[in-house]
């Protein structure tokens, strides 16, 4: 680790080690900007999102159990946009479902339509997506994120969500993953830790001070 520089560490069944990087909330309040913090990832912390030990007592393991049959990137290619799309990163935020229903059906296959709505429309919400799951191409050129400054927030009631370009050491993404951002289990429950699969939304997981 390069002294002073933004990055996170997974530390072995335990939480994650924040490194030079500012924490924030759902609410935008700063919760740390020291050099160094251990955030809770087993889900059970009495003080999220700061581990308070926890871990040690209701049997965390950071074992990833999905077999990675989903970790791929589909494509699916319009007259003036391609989508990258791999489900096996996804968070499940509803972002793009939610925001963008013409082109993201949720419930349909194929559930991508890079033809239901205008180039910027697609454009804005892909942008949205905390993840990275989904990307896009104009003219066979990948569009690449500008970072901005590293953070990480403690999202309502869900992942961390991390961008900036934090480094996340020692864990390899998933195919297509963008580098600039991407969202990490806080619920405990993902079958593919460290990175968020949407399981907090079934196991009703809550950070009410958040």
């Amino acid at each position: 680790m390069e002294k002073d520089k933004p990055d996170l560490k997974c530390t072995p069944d335990g939480p994650y080690q924040l490194n030079n990087c500012t924490l924030i909330n759902s609410k935008g309040d700063i919760l740390s900007d020291e050099k160094q913090v251990y955030l809770c990832r087993c889900g059970g912390s009495s003080n999220k999102p700061f581990c308070d030990g926890t871990h040690f007592k209701n049997g965390f393991s950071d074992k990833k159990i999905t077999n990675g049959e989903w970790d791929k990137r589909d494509n699916y290619i319009g007259a003036e946009v391609t989508i990258h799309d791999n489900r096996g990163i996804c968070a499940h935020s509803g972002v793009c479902t939610d925001n963008l229903s013409k082109v993201f059906k949720l419930g349909q296959e194929p559930w991508i339509d890079p033809d239901g709505a205008s180039l910027k429309d697609i454009v804005a919400t892909i942008k949205r997506c905390p993840s990275g799951a989904l990307s896009y191409s104009i003219d066979c050129i990948e569009f690449q994120e500008e970072s901005g400054k590293p953070r990480i927030v403690a999202t309502k009631n869900g992942p961390y969500a991390a961008s900036g370009g934090l480094k996340l050491q020692d864990i390899v993404k998933g195919e297509g993953a963008k580098e600039d951002h991407f969202t990490l289990c806080r619920c405990g429950g993902s079958k593919n830790k460290p990175f968020c699969d949407g399981t907090h939304w079934h196991n009703n997981f809550t950070d009410d001070k958040n």
